[in-house]
């Protein structure tokens, strides 16, 4: 399993190495990332610092303390970008993402001029890169791959409302009742291409759905299916009737609507574009932690638009208890700003300068509010505010272990922020199990599975062949790679430019 090693190990963890080097023969190296068929658009492992004895650092023994080179022993460059993450916990996040793809790779970790571990670790090929379009044909095969779970909770509980799915009569009735007031996309993806048509008049939003699709079909042949996305924030299906649900996929739920839930489109954009374009991702946020539990602000904090009117009464509740919340506007839409009641405008903050405090308010926006998985990743202790809106994960979560809840009306936001002030153990607990989720639950391989395991058995529900619908259009594949590939599973000798 990905995280066995640094678990079994658990009960004999010292903080190891205060001063100390990590000893290369004891300490350890796992993930995805050191096999060649995991693909993902940025690959990742784990280095695990440990001292002479086998005990595991719990702090950094320093964020130059490893280094990791990765070659292709056959080409004369390597087109890969490589970064090590200091999770200041003993333990080191890598990440690389390929710009090509190569016959074999060589990824060499050492402290010191010490091989560390197994290293060098030598991922025999063909390792392909994002953009090469080479789907595994067998799902069993890439799902086995991928390490992806046989069950997943959530879509099962989503799934259980629609015993069948007939393409024919969705493809005629949902455009009727939706069509004209909601923002659409219907898809159909057939023989692995993907095509689409939209309804509504905002549909600037595909470009995120367009892109996982097209990320999972160059991975691994997806079954033909067909479907529609609700790209607006709210949920659409809120018959309360089980006859005649209508499937409808969406990034987000209610407990009052009937939607099929996908990671959301905030969080599927940052695993796509990892090391790329964005720079807030479920990596990136473990390298930026902040300062660490004990020296971290005892002031809860809150930053965001009005996109709520609990939100007004926070930033409220903030200017009559400024010692307890730092909650502020960085923009108004939504309401009448009143500087008397809730202060100035302020600018916005790098979201990794969030964990200089402990205590990190999670409040609905629109619909939840996107930014969880980040604030989980953190070591701050969310307090989060009970909800009727949830994403993919959500329901995976138990109060009072990952996090601590509060009322939807913030009725007692304060006593739960005493409460985590007066069991500062178990508030650090708590921050600490949110955290190993994020890191075990919401990583890219993770959100690859669940898209892939739900188109799978959604597909399975189908009593009628998916079709190319009249209106719709092929959704290409990028173009402009500067270096592509030639897939070996096309019966094609595997030559590299």
């Amino acid at each position: 399993m990905r995280v066995l090693w640094p678990l079994c190990v658990a009960l004999g963890a010292v903080a190891a190495g205060a001063g100390g080097r990590p000893s290369p023969e004891r300490s350890a190296v796992w993930g995805p990332g050191l096999r060649a068929e995991a693909a993902l658009p940025a690959r990742y492992f784990y280095v695990q610092a440990a001292d002479a004895e086998g005990q595991r650092f719990t702090s950094s023994p320093g964020e130059n303390a490893f280094q990791v080179k990765i070659t292709a022993p056959d080409e004369q460059f390597t087109r890969v970008g490589v970064q090590v993450l200091d999770r200041k916990d003993g333990s080191f996040l890598v990440r690389y993402r390929m710009y090509a793809s190569y016959k074999n790779l060589k990824i060499e970790v050492k402290t010191g001029d010490k091989h560390v571990a197994k290293s060098p670790y030598i991922l025999k090929g063909p390792i392909y890169h994002e953009n090469c379009d080479c789907p595994q044909e067998e799902s069993s095969a890439w799902l086995e791959e991928m390490n992806c779970p046989q069950i997943i909770p959530q879509i099962q509980r989503d799934l259980a409302n629609f015993p069948i799915v007939d393409p024919d009569k969705i493809a005629e009735e949902i455009p009727q009742r939706f069509g004209q007031r909601q923002s659409l996309c219907h898809y159909t993806i057939k023989d692995n291409e993907v095509y689409i048509k939209t309804y509504g008049e905002h549909v600037g939003f595909r470009i995120f759905m367009d892109a996982i699709l097209l990320s999972l079909t160059r991975k691994v042949k997806m079954p033909d299916v067909e479907f529609f996305v609700n790209l607006g924030d709210w949920p659409l299906e809120k018959r309360k009737s089980p006859q005649n649900l209508h499937p409808i996929f969406s990034w987000c739920g209610s407990s009052e609507s009937k939607d099929i839930v996908m990671p959301t489109y905030d969080l599927t954009d940052s695993v796509l574009e990892t090391m790329g374009r964005v720079s807030l991702d479920m990596m990136s946020v473990q390298a930026n932690t902040g300062p660490s539990w004990e020296d971290k602000n005892t002031t809860a904090f809150w930053r965001g638009r009005d996109s709520r009117k609990e939100r007004l009464e926070l930033v409220k509740l903030s200017r009559k208890y400024p010692e307890i919340i730092d909650a502020a506007f960085t923009n108004f839409f939504f309401f009448k700003h009143d500087e008397s009641l809730y202060g100035p405008i302020v600018k916005h903050i790098s979201f990794f300068d969030f964990f200089k405090y402990k205590y990190q308010i999670n409040i609905d926006g629109t619909v939840a509010a996107y930014r969880l998985p980040y604030l989980l990743a953190g070591n701050s202790v969310v307090l989060k505010q009970d909800s009727i809106y949830y994403e993919h994960f959500y329901n995976e979560l138990q109060p009072w272990k990952h996090y601590i809840p509060f009322k939807g009306d913030l009725s007692d936001l304060l006593e739960k922020l005493q409460w985590a002030k007066e069991h500062d153990e178990e508030a650090k607990n708590i921050a600490k199990s949110g955290q190993e989720f994020a890191r075990n639950n919401l990583m890219g391989d993770h959100i690859f599975c669940y898209y892939f395991k739900l188109f799978q058995e959604y597909a399975s529900l189908q009593v009628s062949e998916p079709k190319i619908r009249d209106g719709m259009e092929k959704v290409q594949q990028p173009d402009d790679d500067l270096f592509p590939c030639t897939c070996h599973r096309k019966k094609v000798q595997y030559i590299e430019r």
